[in-house]
Formats: C-alpha cells, structure tokens, sequence
C-alpha cells in the first residue's frame, strides 16, 4: 500500500499509544562527556542518535495518522471510544477520536492539536488533515533515508504547499451566499460522511436556515457560531429535529403551586440574585431559646422574600429565568409561592454561560440586584410556553422582538450517543457554511482536489532544479492517500481507482473524483459533492506545517 513501514502495524500502534510511557526508542542515551579525543566518537553517535529520534518520532506519528484513517470519508468507519469513568462515544469526527485518545508520545500529541487547529480553523476536514500528514511523513521518511537534509526536505515541502494553494484556487467556483441550492449541496456533503447522513436531507437545509437568519449574505465576512445555540434533548427521532427563532430550556417551568405554564406578551426578566433568605457572611450559629424569637426569624424571612417578589412584579416582569447558584438556593418554595400567586412563570437553573445568548436573543440585561429591577432592563417575547416532548418539558420561548440576531436549533434523537453525534455534525455543516462565508468559493470534492494536487505538481516537479523537484515529486505522491484512503474504505479496487482517476486528471478533467455511491470515477460536481475551499487550503497548509515542524526536531531532552 502507501504506507510501506518496516515494522508491523500493530507494534506501531502500540509504540504511539501505549498510556502514558514514552517509546522505547525516545529514552535517549545521556549525552557524552567532552574529553579530548572524544570529538569523532561524539560526532557520530550524534548522528545515529539524530536519525533514530527522527525516526521514532515518525513511527509515532504515523501511527496516530493510520488510527484514524479508517474513518475518512463517506464509508468510512466509526470510533467507539471508551472512557475509564464508563462513558462512550461513537464517533467520526476526526478531531473528536485524537482529543480523546490517550495519546503518549510528544511527537503524536502534536498530530492531535493539528486536528484541534483544523477544527478551529475549518471546522472540518479534521481527518483528511491527519491523513495528509502521516503520507507526508511517510515520504519524508523515505527521503531521509536516501539521504536527504531535512532542511532541504521542509523547504521543498514549502514550495509544494504554496503551489497547491494556487492549484486549489484554480480548480475553485465562487459560490453566492444568497444561492441556497449550492450551500445546501455544501453543508449534505459535509454531513453525509457522519452516523447521521441518512438525515442529511432534513438537517442541510435547517443549518443553511440558521447561518442565513443570523447574517446578512450580501455584506457577512464571518460568522459567529455562538449566535447558533444547539440545545440537545432526548426522546423522538432525528426527524424532529426543528429550527426555533427564539430560545429554548431544556429544564421545565417550576410549578410550586399551580404557577403559569404559558404567557403571552412576555416581559422576561433574568436575575443573578438568590430569591431566598439571606444567610450570614461568616458560619455562624444563632441560638434561639424561645419560641417567640423562632415565629419572629420566620415572620421575617417570608416578609423579606414577599418584598423581593412585589418587587419583580412591580417592573411588570411576568417570566423569570433565575441563574444557577452555587451559595445557597436560588429559590426556595416559600418564593416560588409566590411567583406562582403573582402569576409569573419561573424557570430556574439557567447556565451561567448561556445569559449571555440568552440577553442577545431577548433583548433583557442581567440583573445582579434586587434594587436595581427596572422595568427597561426586562426583555420581551410574544409567547412563552412549556411544550411536552418525548421526554420530559421544554419552555420555548419564541416571537422574539429582534429575532435575526440569534436562532436555536433544537436537536433530537432516540438515544444519547446518537444525540451527541447528532450535535456534533450539525457542527461541522455550521462550520463549512462559516468557510463558506469567510471564503466564497468551493471545489469538489470526493478526492478530487487531492489527485488534481498530485498530478500538477507532479508536472511542475519536472521545472524543478536539483533536490527540489524530488522532494515535491514526493509531496505529489503522498497526496494521493486521500483518493486511495477512500477508495479503499469504501471497499473497492484502490490501485485500480486510483489509476482511473489519474488518468481522467491527465486528460483534464479537473472535476473527476470517486464516486463512492456508484463505486467509479465519475464527474463529482454533477454528484453534488462539493467542499468550500478554505477546508482543502487550510488542510494541506496545517499539515505541511505540522511535517516541518516534526522534521526540524532532532533530538529529545527529558527533563526531570
């Protein structure tokens, strides 16, 4: 195959994954003492010592790469990671499995932020990157051993990286945001590699929804994602999955006593403060010996909390969403008692990080205090109401007044590990909208990119003086892992496919990929595979970087 490694797959699986110990090859011999004469012994250990280091660090990182390789791809397979603590995840999100790995060796963790950049970068393509780099590795490997300075190595790689950028950019179509065919086509693809792409018809068009009602297409740069706020629930299926303009809790309204579970023309009103008895600064006991003094602390108390209450209804605030607390209760029965009287509808346990979405969507400012309760610090919804769903209540809340700022996308499904999958696709067709946005142009995909890459800087090699045109004549060769990782997962001929697909490149067609549906090479464009350009670009960038930096190093120093 593409990864011709001297030593079985498995030993280097468990060379780069074995918890928490560093490889074998990685304990360095201490560094020799100078004494005259040791000058030439010294020399040449270094060098051994060099290769070796290099070559461990290598083995290790292919290893992290051929661990998710498996999964790239629209036939890809899943990842059942398993935590000490009990808890699973199923998953085919590249950058998901690495963060979970166990991953030992410093040079592997490296691979392992990579994903991490790539997500943040791109938001996916987290696989493909990785892949990319452990090929990149794997030539490099086999040009060192024929020789070749590392630093000739890096810089040719360099070369090569710039070129395909251009490459990629040639072979792009500008896309616009109001065309919502071809983001739909985007944001399919990007999903239909994960548990969940038999969906993909539903949840495609909801994320090009969401990204189009929290910009504006003609004049966006970017997007903030945090304006797109998935709240997950159990129970129904993946088809009920739904798009709010407003917001929704997860927690049901508290009823203490027949509280509303629906008003309309909201005034909503979210509080920082404890509705419940003041306690003492420092821990301190009060002693009470009669019974007078104990009637008179409970007279007080239920007087100090009904004035808190006509206060919050005095501003005409008539939904209460009240913040975690971690000192003492936020509310006790005796206030939700009131609330209830007054008919206020209270939601309580609201996260400390989603006031901030929360005050966005409604208009309402955070109130820290009791005495500051203004009525212009309350924000507004035509209705909010307490739904049931399959399990347990929702409130929504929706008709909000600036509704465009923010949408909430509501995700269900039938059990935990396919929800969690769920939320993280819709993450990834987010983020390629996002690409779509700060980069208007898009490629198709299905290896194509990838092949086209290989084939023109396989033809520009051949302009190249010196060690140069080797090198990127390598860079060409490694990235045709892609085309055959894929291929190959999807359990057809790889070499045969691969050549296929060489040949319709050099005779110029810039659009055929592997169709995995159909198991040949097609036209991808007209398979509606397409992907932004800033994942190819970003992808190929992050992971030539990633190699340099692993080929500059050339030793290891444990400190103690």
């Amino acid at each position: 195959g593409v990864f011709g490694t001297s030593r079985p797959r498995a030993a280097l699986r468990a060379a780069a994954l074995a918890p928490r110990t560093l490889c074998s090859r990685c304990a360095m011999p201490p560094k020799m003492v100078n004494f005259p004469g040791a000058g030439s012994v010294r020399r040449a250990s270094d060098r051994a010592q060099e290769r070796s280091v290099r070559e461990s660090n290598i083995i290790a990182a292919k290893a992290v790469a051929d661990a998710v390789r498996t999964s790239l791809g629209p036939r890809g397979m899943d990842k059942m990671i398993s935590s000490p603590n009990g808890e699973v995840v199923i998953t085919n999100d590249g950058a998901t499995i690495l963060n979970q790995m166990e991953v030992a060796h410093p040079t592997a963790k490296m691979l392992v932020d990579l994903s991490k950049s790539q997500d943040v970068e791109a938001g996916d393509g987290t696989t493909t990157v990785t892949v990319i780099a452990g090929a990149l590795l794997n030539q490099a490997e086999i040009l060192l051993r024929k020789g070749i300075h590392p630093t000739v190595i890096s810089e040719a790689f360099l070369l090569a990286a710039k070129k395909s950028e251009e490459i990629l950019k040639g072979m792009s179509i500008p896309v616009d945001l109001m065309d919502k065919e071809q983001l739909i086509k985007a944001a399919a693809t990007s999903l239909n590699s994960k548990v969940i792409s038999n969906n993909s018809s539903l949840l495609a068009p909801l994320a090009v929804e969401a990204l189009h009602s929290v910009i504006d297409p003609a004049t966006a740069v970017n997007v903030d994602l945090r304006d797109i706020a998935t709240v997950k629930k159990l129970g129904g299926t993946i088809d009920d999955t739904e798009l709010v303009h407003g917001l929704v809790f997860t927690q049901k309204a508290s009823h203490a006593a027949g509280g509303p579970t629906k008003v309309a023309n909201a005034k909503i009103g979210l509080i920082q403060f404890c509705l419940s008895a003041p306690k003492t600064d420092i821990e301190q006991n009060v002693t009470i010996s009669d019974y007078t003094q104990m009637d008179r602390i409970l007279k007080e108390e239920r007087k100090y909390i009904l004035d808190m209450c006509k206060k919050v209804q005095k501003s005409g605030c008539n939904v209460l969403l009240i913040q975690k607390s971690i000192l003492r209760d936020a509310v006790t029965d005796l206030s939700l008692h009131f609330l209830a009287k007054m008919k206020i509808l209270v939601v309580k346990d609201i996260e400390r990080d989603d006031v901030e979405f929360i005050c966005k969507t409604c208009g309402c400012l955070p109130i820290a205090n009791i005495d500051t309760f203004h009525p212009e610090k309350l924000g507004k919804a035509e209705l909010v109401q307490e739904v049931s769903t399959g399990d347990g209540k929702i409130v929504r809340v929706t008709g909000v007044p600036n509704a465009g700022k923010t949408v909430t996308i509501l995700c269900k499904a039938s059990n935990q590990l396919v929800l969690d999958e769920s939320e993280r696709s819709l993450h990834d067709a987010l983020c390629v909208l996002r690409c779509l946005v700060k980069k208007r142009f898009l490629t198709p995909g299905g290896g194509a990119p990838e092949m086209r890459i290989s084939y023109e800087l396989s033809k520009w090699a051949d302009t190249l003086l010196g060690m140069h045109s080797y090198c990127v004549r390598a860079f060409a060769e490694a990235m045709e892992v892609v085309p055959y990782t894929l291929a190959e997962n999807a359990g057809l001929d790889a070499i045969h496919v691969v050549t296929e697909l060489r040949n319709r490149h050099a005779a110029g067609e810039v659009a055929a990929g592997i169709n995995v549906r159909k198991g040949k090479v097609t036209n991808i464009l007209e398979e509606n595979v397409l992907v932004p350009l800033l994942v190819h670009t970003s992808a190929v960038s992050l992971a030539t970087e990633c190699v340099r930096l692993i080929l500059k190093i050339d030793d290891i120093v444990i400190t103690r």
